[in-house]
């Protein structure tokens, strides 16, 4: 078992402060590793199950042989690390914001993610998510215009509770339309948030999709005791 608490790096960004820490979490004698910015708490490697489930629900929908994947947000790791396990993925660009949490993996200090790097079908794309969704070249600057077969996004809280005032463009009809400009047809795009099913954004993602379902994922909660729930919406 390591250090009780090591802050493993720290940085000043155009967003905030942000910090990645590992510390023992003494209910379960496990190291757990926290992303924070600011004072706002991002992701935790205790909670996972929903970041799975983001890679595992929108690949059930994809429908090609051979796919072709964005992951909008590295953070951790573990919704690009569990597309990785599906045998059709071909290519998988993983857009970060950051390039300090893609230094992160490049310097192996997340040990469950660690096989990131080193795989072949991942690149790790420094660039923002959300203007490249909204531009005609997309998400892959080394071919504009390509297309996906799939997108799966996990930045902000939820679509209502963004990280940047930027990012809510993106979850209106015309910011989805956009996005779907870059799925082959038939594409998926599948989104977390850390909220209930929300009917207006259901609403938005029916407009824009022939279909499309929101998933509520329930997990254990070692600290409360009792369990947790995120949603995943997939749309096609």
């Amino acid at each position: 078992m390591s250090a009780r608490f090591v802050e493993l790096d720290w940085s000043e960004t155009g967003m905030g402060v942000i910090s990645l820490r590992r510390r023992v979490e003494p209910s379960l004698n496990v190291d757990v590793y926290e992303v924070k910015l600011d004072d706002e708490f991002l992701m935790s490697s205790l909670f996972t199950v929903a970041e799975v489930e983001l890679a595992r629900l929108g690949l059930a929908q994809a429908v090609d042989a051979d796919l072709d994947v964005v992951v909008g947000g590295l953070g951790l790791g573990y919704t690009a690390q569990t597309a990785l396990k599906d045998p059709r993925i071909r290519s998988l660009v993983v857009v970060e914001a950051l390039a300090e949490v893609i230094g992160w993996h490049q310097r192996a200090l997340l040990p469950d993610t660690a096989e990131l790097v080193s795989d072949s079908r991942v690149r790790l794309k420094r660039g923002d998510f959300f203007a490249m969704a909204d531009s005609a070249a997309g998400f892959d600057p080394e071919a504009p215009g390509r297309r996906f077969h799939a997108v799966l996004l996990d930045i902000d809280h939820t679509p209502r509770h963004v990280l940047h005032p930027s990012h809510r463009a993106f979850y209106t009809p015309a910011g989805l339309e956009k996005l779907g400009a870059h799925l082959h047809p038939g594409g998926v795009f599948a989104l977390w948030s850390d909220d209930p099913p929300d009917p207006d954004f259901e609403s938005v993602l029916a407009t824009v999709f022939d279909r499309s379902e929101a998933s509520v994922v329930r997990f254990p909660n070692p600290l409360t005791g009792g369990y947790s729930t995120n949603t995943v919406y997939v749309a096609s």
